[in-house]
């Protein structure tokens, strides 16, 4: 036998066994494995505290030049004349009519986005093109690619933009509104529905296609039967946004509570303001009410057998109900579309528009509000997440104890003052917020972070109490049955569990949030946003164009970001 090594100093040093089990090898790789995920998952980490703090330094914390003292006055009149709305009878006949016309344009725009979304989704989806025979399956590969292409663009552009430029060729219409909030959101809503037809069981689908029925009849009789459940259940959810958008493009003219509070705002006539706000609110919250009640009966179990819900199929005819008196509410005209000074205005608007042209500061300009921008979306979503893990367990509804009637009674309060909070932040359009924060905030990129920060809050804290609702109860009752207190059960079971998914909806709405800084931008507070409204009040397309080329190359820098955070959180 071969005696053990030694060392130069003559200790003696073991042989390595060489009988080492393949499976110990296999958890040393394991642990290293795990290892390099975690210096990933703390330096996305750091990464983000770092751009924090250097997105703080470019908005000029701490710095001169920031607050503007003497408005603080007017915030206190803001907000004193919550309490004294203006009730009389003329005024809130203006409010509701004004609040049919959102209603109208959001029921209008939802209904075009689906309309685009469906056929979007069933030509952006893998099945439709996997099942195309081998002799062309290189031609309709190339066709799935060029649609998957075609939808980022619109999807990249908020409704916003959209509206500009429809005003600008067909004048202030109601078709503007309706044409703003479709496309874009038929752009995102074709991609859901195509990952809903493509995560949708096939079998049906490729029996059909067995039988000899061609693809369209196929898909139409195979797969969107069962995928029209959740279709249905993301239309409702789209409607709630709907109507946040509809409100904003009425901050450009085309009417609706957006544009009442526009010339309010102009005036100070605060009294006017909250009338309005409350309107919205009560739209918001009703519309939040009618979209959750669909989603918690196409969430709850079904038995075998049993019928759709009555709430989802009378939601579904109330919807179809409200597509022709919101067109007679709104007096909608599509034979604007067809007019001879329509169709010259948009060839001459196309032509001045290519090739594109730098502003007079040039690229130097351009990156640095594309800094700014980038700048003021992190400051957002860093309040909006910090905001939302704050607001987020206090409106779950998460106990499942009995307590005692006191302590049951405080819970149910805490639950719905948490939530209406969250309802009055993000029923508050951004530009209004922004709006808000100007009067003690110099122009720059801190009110606009702010306002995006402070309706994202009331977006993702929701959220984020849905999914604290949804979680797993078992292993908290495992830590319970093992005598661990309240805290140690929130800190060690609802915590851990909770923090990938606010995380996932916290980099799908920076996602959103450097999109909506142009509706910041539209009303002074800074960025990209502020040189296009320039660009396009001065009919500068050309400069319009290259604009929007660097805020759509700054929204796939950080989409792409995102979805390696994203990728890091489930390897």
């Amino acid at each position: 036998m071969t005696p053990p090594a030694q060392t130069e100093t003559g200790q003696r040093v073991p042989e390595p066994d060489r009988r080492l089990p393949d499976l110990s090898l296999r958890e040393a790789a394991g642990t290293g494995a795990r290892h390099g995920r975690s210096l990933i998952r703390r330096s996305w980490v750091v990464l983000a505290v770092v751009g924090t703090l250097a997105s703080l330094i470019a908005a000029g914390v701490g710095q001169d030049r920031t607050v503007n003292a003497g408005g603080l006055p007017l915030v206190g009149d803001f907000f004193a004349a919550a309490l004294r709305p203006r009730l009389d009878a003329d005024f809130l006949a203006l409010t509701a009519n004004a609040t049919l016309t959102t209603l109208g344009y959001a029921v209008l725009g939802t209904a075009l986005s689906l309309v685009l979304g469906l056929v979007g989704g069933v030509l952006a989806s893998q099945t439709w093109w996997r099942s195309a025979t081998r002799r062309r399956r290189g031609i309709r590969m190339a066709g799935w690619g060029m649609t998957r292409t075609a939808l980022v663009v619109p999807r990249g552009i908020h409704e916003v933009v959209w509206g500009l430029f429809f005003l600008s060729v067909i004048g202030i219409e109601p078709i503007v509104a309706v044409l703003a909030i479709g496309i874009p959101f038929g752009a995102v809503t074709a991609k859901v529905f195509s990952e809903i037809l493509d995560e949708t069981p096939q079998r049906p689908y490729t029996a059909l296609l067995a039988a000899g029925s061609g693809r369209g009849a196929a898909m139409l009789y195979g797969l969107l039967p069962p995928a029209l459940p959740d279709m249905l259940s993301y239309s409702f959810y789209r409607f709630e946004c709907a109507i946040r958008s509809a409100a904003i493009l009425g901050l450009l003219g085309v009417g609706g509570l957006g544009y009442e509070l526009s010339l309010s705002f102009q005036a100070l006539l605060y009294q006017e303001i909250w009338t309005l706000l409350y309107a919205l609110i009560l739209l918001c919250g009703a519309a939040d009410l009618w979209s959750s009640a669909v989603r918690a009966r196409r969430m709850a179990p079904r038995r075998p057998g049993s019928r759709t819900s009555r709430v989802v199929i009378g939601s579904l005819l109330a919807a179809i109900a409200l597509l022709p008196i919101s067109a007679w509410i709104v007096q909608l005209d599509l034979s604007v579309l067809g007019e001879a000074g329509t169709r010259e205005l948009t060839v001459q608007m196309l032509g001045d528009s290519w090739p594109p042209d730098l502003p007079s500061g040039g690229w130097t300009e351009l990156l640095q509000l594309a800094a700014g921008t980038l700048a003021m979306s992190v400051l957002a979503i860093a309040l909006a997440f910090l905001g939302a893990v704050v607001l987020a367990f206090p409106a779950a509804r998460m106990s499942r104890a009995g307590g005692s009637p006191a302590g049951r009674a405080a819970r149910l309060l805490m639950i719905a003052a948490t939530r209406g909070l969250l309802l009055v932040l993000r029923a508050i359009p951004p530009p209004v917020w922004a709006l808000l924060f100007l009067f003690v905030l110099f122009p720059g990129i801190l009110p606009g972070a702010l306002a995006l920060g402070v309706y994202t809050l009331g977006v993702l804290g929701r959220l984020m109490a849905e999914s604290a609702e949804n979680l797993d109860d078992r292993p908290l009752q495992a830590l319970r049955a093992q005598g661990a207190a309240a805290l140690q059960v929130f800190c060690y079971g609802v915590v851990p569990a909770a923090t990938p998914r606010f995380v996932a909806y916290g980099l799908y709405r920076w996602e959103v949030t450097i999109r909506e800084t142009v509706v910041v931008g539209v009303v002074g507070a800074g960025g990209l946003g502020l040189l296009l409204d320039q660009q396009l009040a001065t009919f500068d397309y050309g400069g319009a164009v290259a604009t929007l080329l660097v805020f759509l190359g700054l929204t796939l820098l950080v989409d792409l970001t995102s979805a390696a955070v994203r990728r890091s959180l489930h390897t």
